[in-house]
């Protein structure tokens, strides 16, 4: 993506989650930073009008519209080994990072750069004594979220493949980039 274009994600069935990661185009050590955003923003549910931030402190992403306005990012993308410890799944299972890794392989960008996702539509609750639970995501068919790019990005989205976080089934993400108008 190049700086001020925008990534529309839109969930055409409702509650399927999608993950999404990035990295500068011009510094692969500098990608989107979970912990950053969180501290910058003051608060683990962003919505419109918030920023997602670089580990370098430098904006990546501005929310320009959500129609859900309940996200996570707080866990890291649905992996292989995740389907074996959190639920004994023997066998190959797809998964988030698996699709992230092979997305960013032709940029030499490896799995062990890639950290906590936003998790476009996911909903985990938090406790008072801090326990996470995955719930069904609040998306609807057609629920969408923009997403401005602050800087020339390297993106992976994804359609989470963990049954558990899509309330049973797993569906399509749809999605598009629009430039912004004075660069058409």
């Amino acid at each position: 993506m190049n700086r001020g274009d925008v990534l529309h994600v839109i969930d055409p069935q409702g509650e399927q989650v999608s993950d999404l990661f990035a990295f500068a185009a011009d510094n692969r050590d500098c990608s989107l930073s979970s912990g950053r955003t969180i501290d910058y923003a003051s608060k683990i549910y962003l919505t419109t009008g918030d920023v997602l931030w670089s580990n370098d402190s430098r904006p990546m992403f501005t929310i320009l519209r959500d129609d859900v306005g309940r996200h996570d990012f707080l866990l890291t993308p649905c992996s292989q080994a995740m389907f074996e410890i959190l639920y004994q799944h023997r066998g190959h299972h797809p998964s988030c990072l698996e699709n992230l890794v092979k997305a960013f392989e032709s940029f030499g960008i490896g799995p062990e750069r890639i950290s906590t996702t936003f998790n476009i539509f996911m909903r985990v609750d938090v406790s008072l004594e801090g326990a996470v639970v995955v719930k069904p995501p609040l998306s609807k068919p057609g629920d969408a979220i923009e997403l401005r790019a602050e800087r020339d990005l390297i993106c992976g989205l994804t359609a989470c493949s963990a049954e558990g976080s899509n309330n049973g089934t797993c569906k399509p993400i749809d999605w598009h980039v629009s430039a912004p108008a004075r660069f058409r």
